[in-house]
């Protein structure tokens, strides 16, 4: 009888322990406002001359004023920081270059709701610290301002729902300035995708692994590592995801599914905390200094997505791809792998040196990086590599969010890509506290997610 009952009982504990497996954490979706409708594709009326109000002149927010000198129909009305010394700054940066100085907001930290107030801005350009961008976006969007944040643009789902909300209740564009989404390499390979060159994309892998010792102490009250001290996650994955979302057509024919996540402890952070001082030291410091993400998609696609701002090693962002018919991979090194029928015999004759084992030689990936040139790249690389930011992707981010808005088109990033690539943040916060248990994505776009069928890039016909 007593062999019976722990039968029993080990039964009913290995039935407990499936169920328990087969959890998963569940998100709300809220339901959308009565009235209010979806914004993708979302178009809005022509600007000829898109006038701007910068908020944040830290080290993004300068280099934004010096960019936006070489764009032709943009007027910089409005200058907006705590700081007084870094509106001056950017004030005779933009004299020098003989623009018309604008007006300068500073010496209190509310100030910015008048420069989102004024009826002379179009465009409210936000390079704040993390925990401002949702709040300032809103409050541009209610003043009817079209709005473009920095990177994270929110940080918990409430700020993103937040901003959905309201960029769908004013149709105004809110997107966020994920500049990673236009380097060379990354657009190039993201043509050769949509040409068929990679077959179906089945696995996508992103980073931000950046050493930031020598940066902490530029920070403003140092805001970023007092984050890192108090969240736990990958607080920083936009740079990571967002081009890999754009390979897999992300609210575009598909949409993630669940999400994964575990971190390391933290060994790097601690000294970090104890070296350049938190705001708050009666916590201990949260977040790993190593963390990783798995995320599946509805059509059974997956991404590999990793934060690292602890530990020496080299930069990466990974970006790489695994296709039924090809490869690509940004770092270390980057490269190419091809099924040789599917390249162009002009471009390799007798595909020569093509194997599956091994990637193609630099000449045949060079020949093939100017022939799968982005048509952006084929107009802007010249001038944007003269200008900068980055190599020049920052230039190319913020000349297409002009262009699209003079010409009235969607903009290449939507307010709904700002949620999803956002939510990481949360999403993997919630996982690793609950031990690693798988998480549900939200649908952010309510049920649209299958409305546009792939990625692209809108353009005057």
């Amino acid at each position: 009888m007593i062999k019976k009952y722990l039968f029993i009982l080990l039964a009913i504990v290995c039935f407990a322990s499936c169920q328990t497996s087969n959890k998963i954490i569940k998100t709300k979706v809220p339901s959308r406002p009565k009235g209010q409708t979806h914004v993708i594709g979302l178009t809005t009326p022509k600007l000829d001359t898109v006038r701007i109000g910068i908020i944040g002149l830290g080290m993004r927010g300068i280099s934004a004023v010096e960019r936006f000198i070489h764009i032709p129909g943009v007027e910089i009305k409005a200058l907006c920081d705590i700081r007084g010394e870094l509106c001056q700054r950017a004030e005779q940066t933009l004299l020098k270059a003989g623009k018309t100085k604008p007006t300068s907001y500073y010496g209190d930290e509310q100030l910015w709701k008048k420069v989102c107030e004024r009826e002379d801005i179009d465009l409210i350009y936000v390079v704040t610290d993390w925990e401002n961008h949702a709040n300032i976006g809103v409050y541009a969007m209610q003043q009817g301002k079209h709005v473009a944040i920095e990177v994270p643009a929110a940080m918990t789902l409430e700020e993103i729902w937040d901003l959905i909300n309201t960029s769908e209740q004013t149709r105004k564009h809110c997107i966020q300035l994920e500049n990673c989404v236009y380097d060379f390499f990354e657009m190039t390979t993201l043509n050769m995708a949509q040409q068929g060159l990679f077959g179906e994309i089945l696995h996508v892998e992103g980073s931000y692994i950046h050493y930031l010792e020598e940066f902490w102490p530029y920070y403003y009250n140092n805001w970023r590592l007092n984050y890192n001290n108090e969240h736990r996650g990958d607080v920083y994955p936009t740079h990571g995801i967002g081009p890999a979302c754009q390979l897999l057509n992300i609210h575009r024919g598909d949409r993630m599914k669940t999400l994964v996540s575990m971190d390391t402890k933290s060994v790097n952070g601690k000294k970090f905390a104890e070296k350049y001082g938190v705001k708050n030291k009666e916590i201990e410091f949260q977040n790993g200094d190593h963390t990783l993400s798995l995320i599946q998609t509805e059509n059974g696609k997956t991404l590999h997505i990793q934060h690292n701002v602890m530990t020496p090693r080299p930069y990466s962002r990974m970006y790489q791809l695994t296709g039924t018919e090809g490869f690509a991979n940004k770092y270390p090194i980057e490269q190419y792998c091809f099924q040789p029928e599917n390249i162009d015999a002009n471009i390799i004759p007798n595909h020569e040196d093509l194997n599956v084992h091994r990637a193609v030689s630099d000449e045949i990936k060079a020949k093939l990086m100017q022939t799968y040139k982005h048509p952006i790249h084929i107009e802007l690389e010249t001038k944007a590599k003269q200008v900068g930011g980055h190599g020049g992707m920052d230039f190319i981010m913020d000349w297409r969010l002009i262009y699209c808005l003079q010409n009235g088109l969607p903009l290449d990033m939507d307010v709904y890509d700002l949620a999803e690539w956002c939510s990481i943040i949360e999403l993997s916060r919630l996982s690793i506290e609950n031990g690693n248990m798988p998480v549900e994505v939200p649908d952010f776009t309510r049920g649209y997610w299958n409305l546009q069928k792939g990625y692209k890039h809108a353009f005057v016909k």
